[in-house]
């Protein structure tokens, strides 16, 4: 895994969420919208924790994953 193709997943979770009417989506959503691997998810997430355009918040069954 590369700089460059964590960028891009990055890039396809950011569209993932800017999709949806509510801006947030959970972590399985977001995996099956995305079809990301978990590795890949995870590394997507943390460019953009990184970067502060998402916020995480703990459901009872999920993570929830919003945009800023």
């Amino acid at each position: 895994m590369t700089i460059e193709t964590i960028g891009t997943y990055a890039g396809e979770v950011y569209k993932a969420l800017e999709t949806e009417d509510t801006h947030m989506l959970g972590l399985k959503q977001l995996k099956k919208v995305t079809k990301l691997k978990k590795d890949e998810l995870m590394s997507a997430l943390g460019w953009l924790g990184r970067e502060g355009k998402i916020v995480l918040t703990e459901n009872d069954e999920d993570l929830v994953v919003a945009l800023v």
